[in-house]
């Protein structure tokens, strides 16, 4: 059976599994109206399997070291990958976790192309798709290039057009005995130039003191736990941002470093005398590969401002330290260590991610998703949600951030001994998100931006643990001279904040209430992304 060498960033995350924490990408999308089983197949037979690495397994050969090549399946049939089931009772989210939970602990068979599907029933009255793939197939970014071929703009409309690569690339010799040869050793030559540039940002980063001990840390265990937060519209973080002179990404990232302060404080953490930091991926993908699978990105640590107690505080640190990122030699860098490292044998890959692993605690993804309201076999998808992989042997947790139809929403993974309650965390976000929004004040002046658009009474929102519906808050007084006390909210107490000029006045709070749900509920492409 033909072989076709793997890149080497793509080998690097094959090699990337550890024991119990695997380097697999995992989706959710949720639909109101039931999924027809028979044309979710047909779309995949269709669609899917034009992308040739999801007709292809991974073998390791050759002489003298083995590395991971790409071999045709032979007699590929994609019901091995296809599955039908149906939710047991209550067919609440709740439920839906459970399962999400048993799929995401499951191994890949490695003796199959590194895919799985399981198209859900009776959940809540429609259907989840639920997707497992490979991190050495596709990153995050690539994976939206997988959705846009396998999902519609309309029922009965051809798929979207994924991007389309410019430019040429780099030519390789393929031809001859030694091809293969010759590509490694160009390719390393070429990824030796890349880390001498950021060599000096690398070694720096190398010489941190390693993240202390924390529940994010230690002994892991073969099952995962995961959660999701309520979908939160960007209109609303974008009015958040927009008092903070911060982008959505720095409001959406400090939301979510105050939730890890709650849950860390929770669980013994000195927080205000501590380190966490986040390894965070960034897209690197040239024009020549755009509309192709694989993995195309760096890696960034990003010390998350957990020390801080106060919202804005927060939001101006994450702010400071992820501009600063954005100039940082450090994702080719590392990108570049990534590919030498793909070209070595596992063993000294494991001693090179064991010790850039050391460095941080969790992994923090973003992934921009599609805008507009798409549909599967001619159903409305509701909601998407995406989990990043957090492997090998020191992170124990990775958060993902994932955007769809002009919501934002919160995902978490992690291992079932250490954080065996991720809702914790998910909740702590949601709260973080109210308490944001409440402080926000309307700009004063003619230019004033209108109060930031509700969400979709209808999405399927519901946090997998109890939450209390925000209360509303009324707009101050006029008077520059009164001040009007904000009525009790479930979390804290906030007054209304003092009018600047006479037409100043508090934002109310638009953000719907959260359906309740049970206390704990229940892949190709990337960019910040994984």
């Amino acid at each position: 059976m033909k072989t076709y060498p793997m890149s080497a960033a793509d080998a690097s995350w094959f090699h990337n599994d550890g024991p119990a924490n695997l380097a697999v990408i995992m989706g959710v999308t949720l639909t109101r109206k039931p999924l027809d089983f028979e044309r979710v197949r047909q779309v995949y037979s269709e669609r899917l399997v034009t992308f040739e690495r999801f007709r292809q397994r991974v073998v390791e050969t050759g002489f003298p070291l083995p590395t991971p090549h790409w071999q045709d399946m032979p007699d590929f049939d994609i019901n091995q990958h296809l599955h039908h089931i149906a939710l047991p009772a209550p067919h609440t989210q709740a439920a839906l976790m459970e399962l999400v939970n048993d799929i995401a602990s499951a191994p890949l068979d490695h003796s199959l192309p590194l895919w799985q599907t399981w198209v859900v029933d009776d959940v809540e009255g429609g259907s989840a798709l639920i997707m497992r793939c490979h991190h050495c197939i596709a990153d995050g970014t690539a994976m939206m290039i997988l959705l846009q071929r396998l999902y519609d703009p309309a029922p009965g409309a051809p798929p979207l057009q994924g991007p389309k690569a410019r430019g040429k690339s780099i030519a390789h010799a393929e031809k001859g005995l030694l091809a293969p040869a010759f590509n490694a050793v160009a390719g390393a030559a070429r990824d030796a130039v890349a880390l001498v540039g950021g060599a000096g940002m690398l070694v720096g980063e190398l010489l941190r003191k390693d993240d202390p001990p924390s529940p994010l840390k230690g002994k892991f265990a073969p099952a995962k736990r995961v959660a999701w937060s309520v979908p939160s519209p960007i209109a609303d973080i974008k009015a958040i941002g927009l008092r903070h002179d911060a982008k959505v990404n720095d409001v959406l990232v400090a939301a979510m470093t105050g939730a890890l302060r709650t849950y860390l404080k929770g669980r013994g953490v000195d927080v205000d005398h501590t380190t966490l930091r986040a390894m965070v991926p960034v897209d690197l993908r040239p024009p020549e590969r755009m509309g192709q699978l694989g993995n195309e990105f760096g890696l960034v640590l990003l010390d998350l401002a957990v020390t801080k107690a106060r919202a804005d505080h927060r939001i101006a640190l994450t702010k400071a330290r992820m501009d600063a990122l954005k100039h940082s030699p450090e994702p080719l860098a590392t990108r570049a260590l990534l590919d030498l490292m793909g070209r070595m044998p596992k063993a000294l890959e494991d001693f090179s991610n064991n010790l850039f692993g050391r460095k941080a605690s969790l992994v923090m993804t973003n992934v921009t998703g599609p805008r507009e309201e798409l549909y599967l076999a001619g159903v409305p998808i509701e909601r998407m949600l995406a989990w990043a992989p957090h492997p090998g042997k020191e992170l124990g947790m990775a958060v993902s951030i994932f955007s769809y139809k002009g919501l934002a929403g919160l995902t978490v993974i992690g291992d079932a001994h250490l954080v065996p309650d991720p809702e914790l965390i998910t909740d702590a976000f949601n709260s973080e998100f109210r308490k944001m929004l409440k402080s926000t004040v309307k700009p004063a002046g003619p230019k004033a931006r209108p109060a930031a658009r509700k969400a979709p009474a209808k999405t399927m929102a519901r946090t997998p643990a109890k939450a209390k519906a925000p209360v509303r808050q009324p707009a101050a007084t006029k008077s520059p001279a009164r001040k009007a006390a904000a009525p009790k909210a479930p979390v804290v107490k906030a007054a209304a904040t003092k009018a600047p000029a006479p037409k100043a006045g508090v934002r109310p709070s638009r953000k719907p209430a959260a359906k309740p749900a049970p206390a704990r509920k229940a892949g190709t492409a990337t960019k910040t992304r994984a």
